[in-house]
Formats: structure tokens, sequence, C-alpha cells
């Protein structure tokens, strides 16, 4: 026998999710590859590469949040640039009305880039591999250090900022 749908709103119906994705999309590419036939064709030791990670939020709406993680990945070797590749990756969020106002941040700065992290680290790995070299495949990245080292700075730049204020006065 058939169930009759029940056109009453049940509790969790009304329940809105903690975080939502809307879209995820790149935001700014940029790979330059000043030498592409002598950085290929050499023979020389390996580039040094140096990374760079950051990300940011910035509201659009309400609960809805666009975030940015920006990877910057600088390959030299010796004094000459072999590449540089600048990628900003987007995610628009929208985090529940259940989730108090003190958890907003967090949720941005670490769960955000968190989601966002696989597919950007797969945009550097192919487009590495398109400029001619191998993949360069991204270690994990521990978002909550860096908010948190993200705030220890935010907090010594208030605390130098309050300090410089006695002084004048």
């Amino acid at each position: 026998m058939a169930k009759k749908p029940n056109s009453k709103a049940t509790p969790e119906s009304d329940v809105q999710a903690p975080l939502a994705v809307n879209a995820q999309y790149i935001k700014d590419l940029s790979f330059e590859n000043p030498a592409a036939l002598s950085n290929i064709t050499s023979t020389e030791e390996s580039p040094s590469i140096s990374i760079h990670i950051e990300a940011q939020a910035h509201n659009l709406a309400d609960r809805s949040f666009e975030v940015v993680l920006r990877i910057q990945v600088d390959a030299k070797r010796k004094d000459k640039k072999v590449f540089l590749l600048d990628l900003e990756y987007a995610g628009v969020f929208t985090i529940g009305k259940d989730v108090p106002d003190d958890y907003l941040r967090p949720i941005l700065m670490i769960e955000c880039p968190r989601i966002l992290f696989p597919f950007a680290r797969n945009i550097v790995a192919s487009t590495t591999q398109e400029g001619g070299y191998p993949s360069l495949l991204l270690t994990p990245v521990d978002f909550a250090e860096l908010y948190q080292r993200q705030v220890t700075q935010e907090q010594q730049a208030q605390q130098e900022k309050v300090q410089g204020k006695e002084t004048l006065q």
C-alpha cells in the first residue's frame, strides 16, 4: 500500500545546511614561461620553487561570501626565472543562519579554502604540465594553522597600534 505524501512541513525541511557551495571558478590565472625552450631542454639542476598561499573572504549578501584562494608559484634556477604561476580560485558559499556569527570567520578562512584547495591544486598541476614541466603537485595545506598565524599577526598589529597611541599621549 502506497503512503500519501505528507503535506505538512517536517522539522528536517526547515533546517538549512550549515555550509553550501554555490559556485566554484577560476577568477584569475597567469602562467609566465619566459624562456620555455631553454628551460625545458635544460639539463641543469631542478629549479628552486617558492609557493605562497593565502585566502580572503568577501561578503556578497547577507550570509553569502566569495572566498578566494590565491596560489603563487615562483620557480627559479640560479637567478633566472623558470616560470611564474599566479592562480586565484574562488567559490561562493552560503553559511546557514543557524551558524553563530562567531564561527563565520573560521569557517570562511579554514573550511571554505579546504574545499577549494583540491580543485586549485589540480589547476596548478595541469598548468605546469601544459607549460612543459612535470606536474607540480602541491602538498596539503593546514588552513587552520594559516588562520591562526593570521589572527596572531592581527593581534600583534593591534597591540603595536595601541602602544603607538599610548606613546603619543
